[in-house]
């Protein structure tokens, strides 16, 4: 009994940040030498992302200035000069509290209607995050947001860190075998932007550089009378695996810290993965070739270190360096956009009602951790293309 995802949603947050806006930000700073812009400049220009999406709408070109904005309530993160503020990490994660529950939802809720599901058809809940803590945490708010039943079994994973989507894709479908009415409603929920601050770490420039907000969701099921019923394309969960490299246990870090939660993001990462995808990869997918990949865009090097690891072709991460042009790292939540496009990509003009492809989907995350899945795309029937998915904002891949 193989579970599928029926469908995937998406949201980000209406603020859209430019990334040339961003880097002037933080190159124009107070006490900023002129090692430290040229950092900045180089950071953000290399990072291959054009624009992301924050919560923090005191962040934009030209942020409202109204007191009944809440989220310049809910974190002053930049002040009347344009001077980064150093909010602690308390107030960064009340920020969370207010803002994430709404993000959560969102996705949980589009993924539901593209599915053609009711709320009270969802049996559990996997909910991820990195970014922020509460309890009741996000799995408690979004069974209540959604209407889901209160009997909803829930489960959250945090702290993670930007692998953890595949993690929660291979405890639905674990949910699904131990119970064949399963419908599992996975949600990630990243809000990067909230940690944000001005420092001369290169480390810190690198992060500031490429994360960003956003959420996404995947409604999971092996529910013959649901799979059979669906009418549009879906992606059959074959196998996972999962791989800790040899070293880069502290070149991929998340603390917690006074003033916010740090990440280390050393420039070893890339190099790491580009040394070790090929045996990672290659064991798990023991001589299967698939038609396509879907591999989390961690910064502009990573995929790069990962096309020449894997021999690939110049076009195979097409997508996923398209999500990080037009929404930069959402942490968790980034390879479900990324699925996200090739859910509702076309499969040829010659497809058949019985056509598949096979998608090899990597993500990496602190350890350096290794995180794979095999998923088969099938149809029953075509849907046209360009069919955009919808987001709170903005539109998804």
């Amino acid at each position: 009994m193989t579970a599928s995802i029926l469908a995937i949603g998406t949201a980000v947050p209406p603020t859209r940040l430019p990334q040339d806006h961003v880097r002037d930000l933080f190159a124009q700073q107070p006490g900023v030498d002129r090692l430290t812009r040229r950092l900045v400049h180089a950071a953000f220009d290399a990072a291959a992302i054009d624009t992301r999406h924050t919560v923090l709408s005191a962040l934009a070109p030209n942020p409202p200035r109204s007191p009944a904005d809440p989220t310049s309530e809910a974190l002053p993160v930049v002040d009347e000069r344009g001077v980064l503020q150093r909010p602690t990490t308390g107030a960064r994660n009340d920020a969370y509290l207010r803002t994430a529950p709404a993000l959560f939802a969102a996705a949980g809720r589009d993924a539901l209607d593209r599915a053609g599901l009711s709320p009270g058809q969802v049996t559990h809940v996997v909910t991820v995050s990195c970014t922020g803590l509460f309890a009741p945490g996000p799995d408690y708010r979004l069974v209540r947001d959604l209407g889901l039943p209160a009997t909803t079994e829930r489960f959250h994973l945090g702290f993670v860190g930007c692998a953890a989507a595949l993690p929660a894709l291979r405890l639905a479908d674990a949910l699904c075998a131990a119970r064949r009415d399963a419908v599992v409603l996975v949600v990630c929920a990243e809000l990067c932007t909230l940690h944000f601050r001005p420092s001369a770490d290169p480390e810190q420039i690198v992060a500031a550089s490429v994360f960003a907000d956003g959420a996404a969701s995947a409604v999971v099921t092996a529910a013959p009378d649901l799979v059979a019923g669906h009418g549009g394309p879906r992606l059959d969960l074959d196998r996972f695996a999962t791989t800790v490299t040899s070293e880069g246990e502290d070149d991929m870090a998340w603390t917690i810290g006074d003033h916010g939660f740090e990440m280390t993001l050393s420039a070893e990462v890339p190099r790491i993965i580009g040394r070790e995808i090929r045996s990672a990869v290659g064991g798990f997918l023991a001589g299967d070739v698939p038609d396509a990949w879907a591999v989390h865009p961690g910064g502009r090097s990573v995929l790069d270190r990962v096309e020449s690891g894997l021999s690939l072709p110049p076009d195979a991460l097409a997508v996923s360096r398209r999500v990080l042009r037009d929404y930069g790292n959402m942490s968790s939540a980034t390879i479900l956009f990324i699925l996200a496009a090739q859910l509702s990509a076309p499969v040829g003009d010659d497809a058949d009602s019985d056509a598949a492809r096979r998608i090899a989907a990597l993500a990496f995350g602190p350890g350096l951790t290794v995180e794979s899945a095999l998923l088969t795309r099938r149809t029953a029937e075509r849907r046209p293309a360009g069919v955009p998915l919808s987001s709170v904002g903005a539109v998804a891949p």
